[in-house]
């Protein structure tokens, strides 16, 4: 063989292996189409599954929560009501009176003060005609002589 004629087959080949790597690229091509569908398609339903698990867990913890705060309260509730029943029993111990306590000693100070102020506008004593009058002016004291000192004699 001459070597145009091997020129000739190496570039037939060439142009055979060109093709053949072309259709192996089409041929990719359309079973990423096919198998990319089929495959998008599958990674859908499976992240549909996951959404549905993911809620279903989001709503569970939800639920959990929930108790735990209500037991929470209940506890903090409870832990309110007895100190204060331990703070008031140590006021009361110490003989601090309570709010109710002070109220009512408002209340009836008050109606003391209302009592007594009225009281005083009916007692006021109104000024009686005689002591009205002016006291008549008293005479004058007559006067005394003086009294002389003796001398002794000399």
């Amino acid at each position: 063989m001459t070597a145009k004629k091997k020129a000739k087959q190496v570039q037939i080949e060439i142009t055979e292996n060109a093709h053949q790597i072309w259709l192996a690229g089409l041929g990719a091509v359309a079973t990423a189409q096919e198998e990319g569908s089929k495959l998008v398609k599958n990674l859908v339903e499976k992240g549909e599954g996951m959404e549905k698990a993911g809620k279903t867990k989001v709503d569970q913890a939800k639920g959990a929560v929930t108790g735990v705060k209500v037991v929470a309260e209940s506890y903090w509730e409870t832990f309110e009501r007895t100190l204060d029943d331990k703070v008031t029993a140590v006021i009361h111990r110490i003989g601090v009176p309570t709010k109710d306590e002070i109220d009512t000693l408002t209340v009836r100070v008050e109606a003391l003060t209302t009592a007594i102020d009225s009281l005083r506008t009916k007692e006021t004593p109104k000024p009686r005609a005689a002591a009205a009058k002016k006291p008549a002016a008293k005479k004058p004291a007559a006067k005394k002589a003086p009294v002389k000192k003796a001398t002794p004699a000399k």
